[in-house]
């Protein structure tokens, strides 16, 4: 049985839902039909990932949802309502965005590796939220759009996240056409990992969880922080810090046991911190 985790009294079953099964966490947007992320949604997730992000037992993070949409992005129900306050929503609109983007970082930011469960449209800041998860699994019906274009609004922060996930060319065609693209068009863009069919899509993304959540959890916090970082550096400065990043992790205890433990034909002993 699902932990619920609710930031919203009207309600009842939370806006998301938590269920830890050993080291991986499932957090599941439970807001249907849209699963929008409103602020009281960005507010939930910022609450569990700096729970996460110092989280001893926790190696995997599933990011899934509820119903037959991903996320449809921002609430823009709820963002339209400020149009009546004196200064015609700019300040709701820049918490909005800020906190959506404060939360795109934050994912990149934890040590833990975070994978997308997509099954369903993913639109706008949904999209978004695709393309910052360090890996992303997706049913064969699944779709992907940054439609702000058809409202007359850019995805210009879905831009940023899209941009760094899928191929240039391709992310530049998504935005400047706002056109729905299905889930075979996001792998060859480089939006997705896999695409499975839905009844093994849990499956498939259990398997990868347990995966990763199997290997050093210093050596993937290492590993996580380094390739964000240099991937945002030209070759020889990315070289550079490749390097020291390495010495580094050579002389962890974890490396050192696990050469250690291939050389003698061993299990290794990951040490969880």
């Amino acid at each position: 049985m699902a932990d619920v985790v609710s930031f919203k009294k009207e309600e009842p079953n939370g806006l998301l839902l938590r269920e830890q099964s050993g080291p991986v966490l499932r957090l599941t947007l439970n807001n249907p039909p849209a699963n929008v992320l409103s602020i009281a949604m960005m507010e939930a997730l910022h609450a569990e990932f700096d729970a996460v992000a110092t989280a001893k037992d926790i190696r995997v993070v599933v990011l899934a949802a509820t119903g037959k949409l991903f996320s449809a992005g921002h609430d823009l129900k709820e963002m339209t309502a400020h149009r009546e306050d004196d200064d015609r929503g700019r300040a709701f609109f820049e918490r909005t965005i800020r906190l959506c983007g404060d939360l795109m970082l934050k994912i990149t930011r934890l040590p833990q590796a975070v994978i997308a469960e997509i099954d369903g449209l993913a639109t706008a800041a949904g999209c978004q939220l695709v393309a910052s998860c360090d890996l992303a699994i997706c049913t064969d019906s699944s779709t992907f759009c940054t439609p702000g274009v058809n409202i007359g609004l850019f995805c210009s922060t879905p831009m940023v996240a899209l941009t760094r996930a899928a191929h240039r060319k391709q992310a530049m065609e998504m935005l400047l056409t706002g056109e729905t693209i299905d889930a075979s068009t996001a792998k060859d863009f480089g939006l997705v990992n896999r695409i499975v069919p839905q009844q093994y899509l849990r499956q498939v993304v259990d398997k990868y969880a347990a995966v990763i959540a199997s290997k050093s959890p210093q050596a993937l916090k290492i590993g996580k922080e380094a390739f964000y970082r240099q991937a945002e550096m030209d070759l020889p400065e990315a070289y550079d810090y490749a390097v020291g990043v390495m010495v580094e992790n050579m002389l962890a205890r974890d490396a050192e046991d696990g050469i250690g433990a291939f050389l003698g034909k061993r299990m290794p002993e990951w040490k969880e911190d």
